[in-house]
C-alpha cells in the first residue's frame, strides 16, 4: 500500500505518540504494561477516523473532550489531530460518525472575559495548544493552553465529570460557559443557585431534531461577577475568586431528564471525591472491561492497536438513564428503566456486522440491556430505531438492523428481555410502507425510480428478513418462517446475469449505462463492486447464481485487484481501498472471508493479514475510515483473534488468520476461551480445539467455529505455516449459508427494448433463473402468453410479466412503455452528469416524470451550468404552451435556477416569440419541492424550434454548509412539454 505524504506524517507523529500521548509512565517495562496503558486514544483522531481523545467511562453518558473544530465533516467528533487551536471542552461527543451533533455545554478557562470564540478572526477565548503538552488515556485527558499558560485536566464517571484548571497566577481567572457552541441552539438556561452552584439546560437541533440536555455544576471557588451576567445571552464569562491561586475544580453532572437529575448524577457518582479518586475509579472500570480479552505477544505496536480498538468498541452505545433509572424516551417523555440500563447512539448499519457480535461474546448482560432498550423504544416511538441519537429517530441509513441484533442475540441464547415483544417489534418494522418497503413487499425488490439506494436497501432488507426467519424457526413460528425465508431470497431479484453484479432495476430494465466502479444513487455509500458480494444469508446460493466456485473466486480476485479509482459522485466514506474493496466503509467488511466458502482459505488469510497490517496503525491516521461507533475497531478485534462473524444470526464465525501468540477471552459465565498460535507464517495448516475439561484436543477440519464452542470455554490452537496449506479446502469443510426451504422464483426483466421510444421497440425478456418459463401480457385485457422470442411494440402500453418454475410463480411486474413524438429531436448546449442522466439526451422529451427524490433516476442534473436546450419540432407548428419542472433539495445542493427563458424559433432560427420568468429562491428550508414552470404564448404559428434556457444558482450561498468548500449548485430538470 502506498502512503501519501499526509499519512506518512501521521505515522511519524504516531511514533512520538507512543510515549507522549498516553498517561503511561516511561519507566514501566514492557511486560509491566497493563491493558489500560496500551490504549492510545489519539488513534483515529487524524485522517477520516473522526474519533475524540477525551475522557469517557465505558459506554458512558458523558464524553468530556476538547473541541478543536466547530463544523465540517472531519470535525464530526469535535477534534482533529491536524488542528492547533482549541475552543474549549464540551461534555458530549460522537465517536467516528459522519455527523457533527453533540459538543454540548462548552467550558473554557481563560484570563479574559471573552464572549467570542475567536473563530471570526477577532480576539476570543480559543487558545493554541501543542501535542507535546497533551496526554490522554482511558478516562483521562490533559493539555496546556499555550496562549494563557493554563493547564487543563479532565476526568469523568459515567454521567458526570471533573475539570481541573491550574492558572499561572491569581489574577484574572475566568471560565467561559458557551451554550451556543456547535449545533443550532433551540432553548437554553443558565441559573446560578449560589456562588458555587449552577444549573441549566441546552436544547439543540442538528441531525437529531430534539436534543435535550440538562446540567448542574459546582465550582471549588466562588464566582464573583454574577451581578454582571446577562441571563438572556448564551455565552457567559464566570470569574473565579481565587486569591491563593489554588487549583480550580469544576464538577458537573448531565442528564436528559432534568437539572435535578444532573445534580443527582453528580452527587451519586462523584460527590466529595477528588479528581484523582474519580480518575482511579474510572480507570478501574476501564481495566475491568479491557481485561475481558488478554493478549500475549511480543509485538507491542499491535497490542496497542488491539487495546485501542477494544477501547473504541466501548465508547458507544451510551447509557442514557440517570442513576435513579429515569430517562427521556423516543416520545420525549420521562420513563423509568426497570432492571436494565437504557442506551442511545446506535449506529446499527455499521455495528450489526462485528461490534454487536463482539458484545454477544464479551458483554452479554449489556446486550440484554440493548435489546430491552429496543423494546422500550418500540413502546415509546412505535417502531424500532435505525440510527438512534439522543433519544431521537434520525431517519439515517438503511435496513432495520435492530432486528438483526435481536435475532443474533436470541439465537445465541441471550434472552433476558420480553422475547415476544421483541419478535412483534421486528415484524412490525418489516411491514411498513416507507423507505422502499412497499415496493419491496409487493415486487420483491425496490425499483430505482421509486426509491434511492434501491440496491443496497433491497439487499439489506433481505438479510434482515432472513434473521427474522431464523428467530421464527427457533420459536416454532412456521408461517412467519415461511414468509421471511421467502423474503430473504429477494436479493436474487437484483442479480444481473449479464454483468454478474447486483444492479438497479429501473422500470424493469437494468439501470444503464452500468459501471461497477461508479458511485451513484443506487447504492449506499458504495458502488456495485462494494455491494457485489452482499448476500450473507445465502452465500452458497449466490455462488450458484454466479456460476459456481471458480467464477465466484474469480470475482473475489478481481474485487481486490481492480483499479482503485471510483467514478461518479464523490463519496468521502469510500476509503481504505485495496482494488475496489473499501475497508474504510462497512459494506466490504465481510468480503475477505468469503474465500473460505469456495475452498480457498489461504486467500482469506492473505487478505485478512494484509488488511490488519496495512489499514490499522498506531498513529492519528491509524484507521482507514470513520470509526463508526466501534465497527471499524470491532473488525480488527475479531479478526486478530482469528475469526469473524460473516453472517450474524448463523452462530458461525469464519476462520481467518490469528495475529497474536495467545488470546484469552474471560467470559461472563466464568469460562475462559483461549486462542493459541503455534509456528510462524500467516497460513493455517491445522486447527485443534480442546474443551475446557477435555484431556486431548480434537482436530478441526472446518474453516469455521460455532458460538457455543467459545462460550463453553476451551483452547483453540492454530498450527501456522509460511506456505499455503490444504487445510479446510474440501467441500465438506467449508462454511455454508444456504436457503433451501420455500424457494422462490425471481420475476423476469427486460433484457433489451426501450421504455420510451419514438416509433417502436423490440422487447426481449429474460429470467434470472434459466430454468423458469416467462409469461407476458400487453395491456390489461386478455390472458398471458408464454414468452418464446422478442416481440415488437409500437404504441404506449402496459407490459406485465411473471416467471414460473415447478408450479411456483414469481411476482407479476407491470411496466409502462411510453411513445413520444418521433418528429422531435433535442440538442443540449450544456452537459449533464452521467449519474443523473435520466437515460440520456432524450430524457427530457420521453414522457416520464420525476418524483420528489432526485435519486429516482428520472431527473437530469447539471452542476454549475446554465441550461441550454433546443428541441426541433420536425416541422413548422403552432405553439401555445411550453412547460417543464425543476427540483429543489438544498441539503443535497440542488437549487432552483434563477430564471427560465423560452424562445420560439422560426424556420431560419429567427426568434418568433420569447418569454422569461424569475423563479423563487430556493431558501434555507430543508424541504424537497418541485416547481412547475409553464409559459403561455398566444397562438404562435411557424415555430420550428423551442429553445429553453435556465440560469444556474451558481456558488452556494454563505448560509449553506457547502459554501466553505466552494460548493456550487446543481440544477435538476424534468420533462419538457410543448403544446
Amino acid at each position: 500500500m502506498i502512503l501519501d505524504a499526509k499519512k506518512a506524517l501521521y505515522l511519524l507523529l504516531g511514533c512520538f505518540l507512543i510515549s507522549s500521548c498516553q498517561n503511561v509512565q516511561e519507566s514501566k517495562l514492557e511486560e509491566e504494561l497493563t491493558s489500560l496503558d496500551l490504549v492510545n486514544p489519539f488513534i483515529g483522531t487524524g485522517g477520516h477516523g473522526h474519533t475524540y481523545p477525551g475522557a469517557s467511562a465505558p459506554f458512558g453518558m458523558m464524553q468530556l473532550s476538547p473541541d478543536t473544530r466547530l463544523d465540517g465533516w472531519d470535525g464530526c467528533s469535535g477534534y482533529h489531530y491536524s488542528d492547533s487551536l482549541v475552543y474549549g471542552f464540551s461534555h458530549t461527543h460522537l465517536s467516528g460518525t459522519g455527523v457533527s451533533d453533540y459538543g454540548d455545554i462548552l467550558f473554557m478557562p481563560t484570563d479574559q472575559p471573552y464572549l467570542n470564540n475567536g473563530a471570526d478572526g477577532k480576539q476570543g477565548y480559543r487558545s493554541s495548544f501543542s501535542h507535546d503538552q497533551e496526554k490522554a488515556s482511558p478516562g483521562y485527558y490533559e493539555v496546556d493552553l499555550l496562549d494563557t499558560n493554563i493547564k487543563v485536566r479532565l476526568t469523568v464517571s459515567k454521567r458526570a465529570g471533573v475539570h481541573e484548571y491550574t492558572f499561572p497566577d491569581a489574577d484574572s481567572q475566568y471560565m467561559i460557559l458557551d451554550l451556543e457552541h456547535r449545533d443550532e441552539l433551540l432553548e437554553h438556561e443558565f441559573k446560578p443557585i449560589s456562588k458555587t452552584q449552577f444549573s441549566g439546560k441546552r436544547f439543540s437541533k442538528a441531525w437529531a431534531a430534539n436534543q435535550m440536555l440538562f446540567y448542574y455544576f459546582e465550582t471549588s471557588h466562588p464566582i464573583i461577577n454574577l451581578d454582571e451576567i446577562d441571563q438572556d445571552q448564551a455565552v457567559y464569562a464566570l470569574k473565579f475568586d481565587n486569591p491563593n491561586n489554588e487549583k480550580v475544580t469544576i464538577k458537573i453532572g448531565i442528564s436528559a431528564v432534568s437539572a435535578e437529575g444532573a445534580k443527582n448524577n453528580l452527587n451519586t457518582e462523584i460527590g466529595n471525591k477528588s479528581f484523582d479518586q474519580v480518575l482511579e475509579e474510572t480507570q478501574a472500570l476501564w481495566k475491568q472491561e479491557l481485561d475481558k480479552i488478554e493478549i500475549t505477544d511480543n509485538n507491542l505496536e499491535n497490542k496497542k492497536i488491539f487495546y485501542t480498538s477494544l477501547y473504541h468498541t466501548m465508547l458507544a452505545p451510551n447509557i442514557y438513564n440517570d442513576v435513579d433509572g429515569r430517562y427521556r424516551g423516543m416520545d420525549l417523555k420521562i420513563h423509568e428503566a426497570e432492571n436494565f440500563d437504557y442506551y442511545t447512539v446506535f449506529s446499527l448499519w455499521d455495528t450489526y456486522r462485528a461490534a454487536h457480535p463482539l458484545y454477544t461474546i464479551i458483554d452479554q448482560k449489556r446486550t440484554n440491556d440493548f435489546i430491552n432498550t429496543f423494546n422500550a423504544k418500540y413502546d415509546e416511538g412505535g417502531i424500532l430505531p435505525i440510527w438512534d441519537l439522543s433519544g431521537n429517530y434520525t431517519g439515517c441509513m438503511i435496513g432495520y438492523h435492530a432486528i438483526l441484533v435481536i435475532a443474533d442475540a436470541y439465537l445465541k441464547g441471550i434472552n433476558d428481555y420480553d422475547v415476544e415483544k421483541a419478535f412483534q417489534a421486528m415484524k412490525h418494522s418489516s411491514v411498513q410502507d416507507h423507505l422502499g418497503l412497499k415496493s419491496y413487499k409487493e415486487m420483491g425488490f425496490i425499483p430505482v425510480e421509486l426509491e434511492s439506494e434501491s440496491v443496497s436497501k433491497t439487499l439489506e432488507y433481505a438479510y434482515d428478513d432472513w434473521t427474522i426467519a431464523q428467530m421464527a424457526k427457533e420459536m416454532n413460528r412456521q408461517e412467519d418462517y415461511k414468509t421471511y425465508i421467502q423474503r430473504a431470497q429477494n436479493y436474487k431479484n437484483l442479480y444481473n446475469p449479464q454483468t454478474r453484479f447486483f444492479q438497479g432495476r429501473m422500470r424493469n430494465t437494468w439501470f444503464a449505462p452500468f459501471d461497477p466502479a461508479e458511485v451513484n444513487f443506487n447504492y449506499t455509500e458504495a458502488n456495485a463492486w462494494q455491494y457485489s458480494l452482499y448476500a450473507p444469508q445465502d452465500i452458497s446460493g449466490h455462488i450458484n447464481l454466479m456460476g459456481g466456485d471458480d467464477d465466484y473466486e474469480k470475482h473475489l480476485d478481481q474485487l481486490f485487484t481492480a483499479p482503485q479509482q471510483t467514478s461518479g459522485r464523490h463519496q468521502a466514506d469510500i476509503t481504505g481501498l485495496i482494488g475496489q474493496y473499501a475497508h474504510g466503509n462497512e459494506p466490504s467488511h465481510h468480503m475477505a472471508y468469503l474465500y473460505n466458502f469456495v475452498g480457498k482459505p489461504h486467500k482469506t488469510q492473505e487478505r485478512v493479514y494484509e488488511i490488519m497490517n496495512t489499514l490499522y496503525q498506531n498513529a492519528p491516521d491509524g484507521i482507514s475510515g470513520n470509526e463508526d461507533c466501534g465497527q471499524m475497531s470491532a473488525w480488527y478485534v475479531m479478526s486478530t483473534m482469528g475469526f469473524y462473524p460473516v453472517t450474524p444470526g448463523s452462530n458461525q464465525y469464519i476462520i481467518g488468520t490469528p495475529l497474536f501468540q495467545e488470546v484469552n477471552i474471560n467470559l461472563e459465565n466464568g469460562n475462559n476461551f483461549k486462542i493459541v498460535k503455534e509456528g510462524e507464517g500467516i497460513y493455517v495448516a491445522g486447527v485443534e480445539y480442546a474443551f475446557a475439561k477435555a484431556e486431548q484436543p480434537q482436530s478441526l477440519s472446518k474453516s469455521y467455529i460455532d458460538h457455543s464452542m467459545i462460550m463453553q470455554g476451551g483452547t483453540l490452537t492454530f498450527k501456522m505455516s509460511e506456505t499455503p496449506e490444504e487445510w479446510a479446502t474440501r467441500s465438506e469443510d467449508r462454511p455454508s449459508t444456504t436457503i433451501e426451504d420455500h424457494l422462490t422464483v425471481s420475476p423476469p426483466f427486460m433484457a433489451s427494448g426501450e421504455i420510451a421510444f419514438a416509433k417502436s421497440t423490440q422487447v426481449e425478456l429474460q429470467s434470472i433463473d434459466s430454468n423458469a418459463t416467462i409469461f407476458y401480457r400487453l395491456g390489461y385485457k386478455g390472458g398471458f402468453k408464454k414468452y418464446e422470442k422478442p416481440f415488437e411494440i409500437d404504441k404506449p402500453i402496459v407490459l406485465t410479466t411473471y416467471a414460473e418454475r415447478d408450479g411456483k410463480k414469481s411476482t407479476a411486474i407491470n411496466t409502462n412503455l411510453y411513445k413520444y413524438d418521433d418528429r422531435l429531436t433535442i440538442k443540449l448546449g450544456h452537459k449533464y452528469a452521467q449519474q443523473y442522466s435520466a437515460g440520456g439526451d432524450q430524457a427530457l422529451i420521453d414522457g416520464m416524470r420525476g418524483t420528489l427524490d432526485y435519486r429516482s433516476g428520472t431527473w437530469q442534473g447539471s452542476q454549475n451550468q446554465d441550461l441550454d436546450i433546443t428541441i426541433d419540432l420536425g416541422n413548422l407548428r403552432a405553439i401555445t404552451t411550453v412547460s417543464t419542472a425543476f427540483l429543489k433539495d438544498q441539503r443535497s445542493w440542488i437549487f432552483f435556477p434563477t430564471d427560465v427563458e423560452v424562445e420560439l424559433l422560426g424556420e431560419n432560427d429567427n426568434i418568433v416569440a420569447s418569454k422569461k420568468v424569475q423563479l423563487p429562491e430556493t431558501g434555507k428550508e430543508e424541504v424537497r419541492a418541485i416547481h412547475p414552470v409553464s409559459l403561455n404564448f398566444e397562438l404562435t404559428k411557424g415555430v420550428q424550434k423551442v429553445r429553453l434556457k435556465a440560469g444556474t444558482a451558481g456558488k452556494l450561498p454563505e448560509w449553506h454548509l457547502g459554501y466553505e468548500h466552494g460548493g456550487t449548485a446543481w440544477t435538476f430538470i424534468d420533462e419538457i412539454s410543448i403544446n
